[in-house]
C-alpha cells in the first residue's frame, strides 16, 4: 500500500496539482504510514518536504482548535447548544438572527453568508465582528447547510467572552499542552524553511511562509476560530489519538466520551451535506473521504490542501497535509482527496 500511495501522490506532484505532501495513516491506534514527498516550496526555489514541515491548516482550525474548546465548555457547564448567540453577544441579535444558537453555528445551519471579503477594507477583528453582527441571513435559520466562516468567527468571540482569556491562550492551555502538541499554534515563529509555502502575496512580494493564507484571518492578526492554526503531522497524530480514544490521551481525559459521541451525530439529515458539531460527516454525494469510507466516518478539510478523516468502523485515520495553494487555487484537490481515500480504504 505504501508504494501505491506514494506513486499516486508523485503523479499528482508531476501534474503540478500539489507541490508535495505529508501523509499519516493510523490503523487500530498504530501509525502504519508517515511519509513526506515532493517539495514544501517550489518557488522561488525548491525545498524538500519533510516529516516535520509546518503547515497552514486553514479550516482544520475549526475542528482542531475551536471545536474541542466548545466541547470542553459544554463539558464544564459553561455553554449549551441551544444557547442563543445573542445571549452572549446582544448586538448579534438583529436582522432575523435573534434565534440563531450555538448549535446552528457549529452545524453551519445559521443561514449566515459563507464568506465576506472583510480584508479588502483592512478591517480589524472588532470591526469584522461588528460587520457580522449586522449581516442579513441568506436563508432562514435551520433550513440549509451553508458552510460559513462567519459562524466560526462568531464562536471564537463567544469563547473569549466565556473564558475571559485570549482564544489562542485558552486552546493552548486546555487542549494543545495536555496533548503535548508543542508545534501547534497561531502566528508561529519557526525558522522560515520549516514552513510549507502557500500563495504568492503582492503585499509581501513573495510566498507566504508562516503567515496565515486566509485573508480575513490575516486582517484579524492571524488568530480566528475559522482559520489561522499551524501544525505538523506528528502533532495532529496526537490530536487524532485523543479523538479516536473518545477524549482520552495517555491516561488524561481531555474531553468526555459523551460530548465527542454527540459531536459525531448527524444534525443535518435534511440536506445532502451531512454535518455534526464542527465535523463534516460522510455524505451521500461528493464526500472528500471518497466512496469507500463507512457511513459514520467524519473529518474536515482545509482550503490550503489539508484534511483529516476518521473511519471508526475499521479504526482508520488518514491525515493529508498539502500546500496546494502554492500553485494557485485550481480545484484539483477536490478529485485528489476522494481518490486517495478510496485507494487507502480498499486495503481495510
Amino acid at each position: 500500500m505504501r508504494e501505491k500511495i506514494l506513486a499516486f501522490l508523485q503523479r499528482e506532484i508531476d501534474l503540478k496539482h500539489i507541490p508535495g505532501a505529508v501523509i499519516g495513516i493510523t490503523h487500530n491506534g498504530k501509525v502504519i504510514i508517515e511519509e513526506a514527498i515532493g517539495h514544501s516550496a517550489v518557488y522561488p526555489e525548491k525545498t524538500p518536504m519533510k516529516q516535520n514541515t509546518v503547515f497552514d491548516l486553514a479550516s482544520l482550525t475549526k475542528v482542531v482548535a475551536t471545536l474541542p474548546v466548545i466541547l470542553k465548555l459544554i463539558d464544564d457547564g459553561e455553554v449549551r447548544l441551544d444557547d442563543p448567540v445573542s445571549f452572549f453577544l446582544p448586538e448579534f441579535g438583529q436582522k432575523g438572527k435573534e434565534h440563531i444558537t450555538v448549535r446552528h453555528l457549529l452545524t453551519h445551519t445559521s443561514g449566515l453568508p459563507a464568506h465576506k471579503q472583510y480584508y479588502v477594507e483592512d478591517l480589524t477583528t472588532d470591526q469584522i465582528l461588528e460587520r457580522i453582527y449586522g449581516e442579513s441571513l441568506e436563508v432562514p435559520t435551520g433550513s440549509k447547510v451553508i458552510y460559513s466562516d462567519l459562524g466560526l468567527i462568531t464562536l471564537y468571540k463567544i469563547i473569549e467572552l466565556l473564558t475571559g482569556q485570549p482564544f489562542e491562550r485558552f486552546v493552548e492551555k486546555e487542549i494543545f499542552a495536555p496533548l503535548g502538541m508543542i508545534e501547534t499554534g497561531f502566528n508561529p515563529t519557526f525558522e522560515k524553511e520549516r514552513f510549507a509555502a502557500t500563495e504568492f502575496s503582492e503585499k509581501l512580494k513573495g510566498y507566504k511562509k508562516g503567515i496565515v493564507h486566509d485573508d480575513n484571518t490575516e486582517s484579524m492578526g492571524g488568530i480566528s476560530g475559522h482559520a489561522g492554526l499551524f501544525s505538523t503531522i506528528q502533532d495532529l497524530q496526537k490530536y487524532a489519538e485523543m479523538i479516536e480514544n473518545n477524549g482520552a490521551y495517555k491516561g488524561k481525559q481531555i474531553l468526555s466520551e459523551a460530548v465527542l459521541h454527540l459531536s459525531r451525530n448527524n444534525f443535518t439529515s435534511f440536506d445532502q451535506e451531512y454535518r455534526g458539531l464542527g465535523w463534516i460527516l460522510k455524505s451521500p454525494v461528493l464526500s472528500s473521504c471518497g466512496d469507500l469510507f463507512s457511513q459514520g466516518s467524519y473529518g474536515h478539510t482545509g482550503f490550503t490542501g489539508t484534511s483529516i478523516w476518521f473511519d471508526p468502523k475499521v479504526n482508520l485515520t488518514v491525515i493529508l497535509l498539502t500546500n496546494r495553494v502554492h500553485f494557485g487555487r485550481q480545484p484539483h484537490i477536490l478529485r485528489l482527496r476522494p481518490r486517495l481515500h478510496n485507494m487507502i480504504r480498499a486495503h481495510f
